[in-house]
């Protein structure tokens, strides 16, 4: 770590220290509180030209205080004494004119971690606006270059932050990190005859060097849009149904959201009391690493200061954990499993099989490229969206299609994964290959 951010990281501990202190001077029983600072440029090119430049840097400060049971919140943006103490003095306020909750309260002591690791999550870039022009044009230019029926540009976007988070409660726990995170991306429109399609790339890292090339995105992206060209409707069928491996981390973002604490005490979840039960294929486990040195998702602690730590969250096809935070296992009568602000380094074994290898495994059905719509219900586990894609036949891509709705219910298409390739997208949360379900309702014309 940098001298100057790990004395900007040493300020930020300090003045939550004192933000703490004064909680406790106003009567507060409990207290947390969470600042950030974060600086980064941002720049839009499109057809060449700059269409946005935005520097940032600001910070800011929430506050939860507790008298028994009886919680308030407040935050500020002004980080100067005065407005801190202003922010403190109205979360009181609010917390008494709030109800008791027996549940409320900051996670166990217990759980806070004895040290804070550092995972290397900080890897600062340039913030010079010259060369986050450059890597947008040369972007937008590659894209260009690759085919002529890439006509136009939603535009390039480079992105680049760093930040520095820190935590504390009235446990005695204060801590924090720095992160960064840059992005490239492109977006275009590409033209044939009377048809446009439109499609996208971006890359995605915390260490800058490690982006792709431009040129490689601006490729691409160009490369999904002109292949999306003179698509062709569907005939209503049920068919085998492969996810793209960009697209199947949203499948598991839908386990995601229905083993959450909130989704379960609510009883809004379609995997309510499905712990300890198959809900998946044997073939499939998921682990969650949450501290893999520089990943996209890695964090020693969650954002109530729990102590974060490796978890199966399937074994073998088996649900093992629910994700919770210090509220809902309360609410819930379990344990604080550190999910508070989301999920970390979700891995998904893969079968070793390439992406043609499952293809060749499906023979003949639809290969789904982009989803649209927000038809998923998590609480029956219904599931019905707008997707385009190729259609399949002998294992090969045959023909784009579009104008599609694919349907099913997440409890069969969990239960029905057939394969997860082993072509891993590696620029999310959840990093996972190609997904292939059994069958789908394919709504065409």
């Amino acid at each position: 770590m940098s001298q100057p951010i790990a004395e900007e990281q040493a300020q930020l501990q300090q003045v939550i220290e004192d933000t703490l202190s004064y909680a406790k001077s106003k009567g507060a029983s409990q207290a947390e509180v969470a600042m950030s600072r974060q600086t980064g440029v941002c720049v839009s090119t499109r057809m060449q030209e700059v269409e946005t430049l935005e520097f940032n840097r600001d910070g800011a400060l929430g506050i939860s205080v507790y008298f028994g049971h009886k919680k308030g919140n407040a935050s500020t943006s002004d980080l100067r004494p005065e407005a801190v103490r202003s922010a403190v003095d109205a979360a009181c306020n609010i917390a008494r004119f709030t109800s008791e909750d027996p549940f409320s309260g900051p996670a166990e002591a217990s759980q806070m971690p004895d040290s804070v690791p550092d995972l290397e999550l900080y890897h600062p870039g340039s913030l010079s606006p010259d060369h986050a022009i450059e890597l947008a044009k040369r972007c937008e230019q590659a894209a260009f270059d690759a085919d002529p029926r890439i006509t136009n540009s939603d535009g390039a976007n480079f992105a680049s932050h760093q930040s520095v988070r820190v935590y504390g409660n009235s446990h005695g726990f204060v801590a924090g990190y720095p992160s960064s995170r840059h992005s490239l991306s492109c977006v275009l429109i590409g033209t044939e005859g009377d048809d446009m399609q439109r499609d996208y790339s971006y890359s995605v890292s915390r260490q800058a060097e490690r982006l792709w090339l431009p040129e490689r995105v601006g490729k691409h992206a160009a490369e999904r849009t002109v292949s999306r060209l003179n698509a062709s409707k569907l005939d209503t069928c049920k068919v085998p149904v492969l996810f793209a491996s960009d697209l199947a981390s949203g499948l598991f973002a839908h386990l995601v959201n229905a083993i959450s604490g909130s989704s379960l005490y609510r009883n809004a979840s379609f995997l309510k009391d499905k712990l300890g039960h198959k809900i998946m294929p044997e073939h499939v486990s998921i682990v969650e690493r949450p501290r893999i040195p520089c990943a996209l998702a890695s964090a020693p602690f969650d954002s109530e200061g729990v102590a974060t730590e490796d978890r199966m969250i399937i074994e073998q096809g088996t649900l093992e954990t629910y994700l919770l935070t210090a509220y809902s296992a309360r609410k819930l009568g379990m344990t604080n499993t550190g999910h508070a602000g989301g999920i970390y380094n979700w891995l998904v074994r893969h079968s070793g099989r390439t992406f043609e290898q499952l293809l060749a495994e499906m023979g003949t059905g639809l290969y789904v490229t982009e989803l649209m719509g927000q038809g998923v219900n998590t609480v029956t586990g219904d599931y019905s969206r707008g997707a385009s894609g190729f259609w399949v036949e002998n294992g090969q891509l045959a023909y784009p299609v579009h104008e599609i709705t694919i349907a099913s219910n997440l409890n069969d298409m969990f239960t029905n994964i057939v394969r997860v390739g082993a072509d891993l997208d590696r620029r999310g949360q959840i990093q996972t290959g190609s997904v292939l379900i059994a069958e789908m309702q394919v709504a065409g014309h």
